[in-house]
């Protein structure tokens, strides 16, 4: 066979490119072709937690890919894959994962600096305060309740069989226990009724709060056990791009036109 010229520069062409074109398989699965490409996400992500690249690792990952396929390959068939569910949920994760770049876009481009850790750390030890606090409570729907509970307490009552009946669902089966608590955490009214109480002394009068009103014993009190800056400033960091991701989503439903 005699080429021209033209057809002999599509063949040279042609016999040059395979190594750029096609993909190196990973593996096949009933006919289709993973390619080898697929594995360097899940690499990248694995090395970027800590793990090391290796052959047992790349063989994981290669199982959780032909693992994967089999189970598309029998949604396929099934034909749950064209199910307005299916439509729904993959909408949904689009949605998110275009969300999710958006908002690593802005903290990319207005990030957390070391000051404003430090100023947050600050900020939690002054509200944190010398002393922290071990409040018991009691919380009724109407006033006239809770002076009957104080009632019966200044009779001899437990406070933690009394406890049994208050409308705080999270104490009120472990005796009205709050736990330690930081006094600058609480509701202004119940901060200041606590921190006049001396151990083992309940509130005379009711509390009145958003929740309703509040019968409060305090059990002990102890230093407050501020932990390191180094200890915590990561958590403190990733509180405040939070805070920021917030105040930048409150910004733009503000300037939108919402009819």
């Amino acid at each position: 066979m005699t080429f021209k010229p033209a057809q002999l520069l599509v063949v040279l062409l042609v016999t040059a490119l395979p190594a750029f074109a096609a993909e190196t398989p990973l593996a096949t699965v009933n006919g289709k072709m993973i390619p080898a490409s697929k594995v360097e996400p899940f690499l990248k992500q694995a090395l970027a937690q800590g793990q090391k690249d290796s052959p047992e690792l790349r063989a994981m990952i290669k199982d959780r890919l032909v693992g994967t396929e089999v189970l598309l390959q029998a949604a396929e068939k099934a034909g749950i894959s064209k199910s307005d569910d299916v439509k729904f949920q993959a909408d949904m994760a689009r949605q998110n994962i275009i969300i999710q770049l958006l908002m690593r876009a802005y903290v990319e481009k207005n990030p957390i600096s070391e000051p404003d850790v430090k100023a947050a750390y600050e900020r939690a030890k002054t509200q944190a305060g010398d002393k922290e606090f071990h409040p018991y409570h009691i919380l009724f729907e109407k006033e006239d309740d809770a002076k009957a509970a104080i009632s019966k307490l200044k009779a001899g009552a437990k406070f933690d069989e009394l406890a049994k009946q208050s409308k705080d669902p999270g104490s009120a089966g472990r005796g009205g226990d709050l736990d330690w608590v930081a006094i600058g955490s609480l509701p202004p009214a119940f901060a200041t009724a606590l921190n006049a109480l001396q151990k083992g002394q309940f509130t005379e009068t009711p509390v009145k709060s958003s929740a309703g009103y509040h019968v409060i014993r305090l059990e002990d009190t102890r230093p407050t056990k501020i932990p390191a800056y180094d200890e915590v400033k990561q958590q403190l960091a990733e509180e405040l791009i939070q805070e920021k991701v917030r105040a930048y989503q409150q910004e733009l439903i503000k300037k939108a036109t919402i009819k």
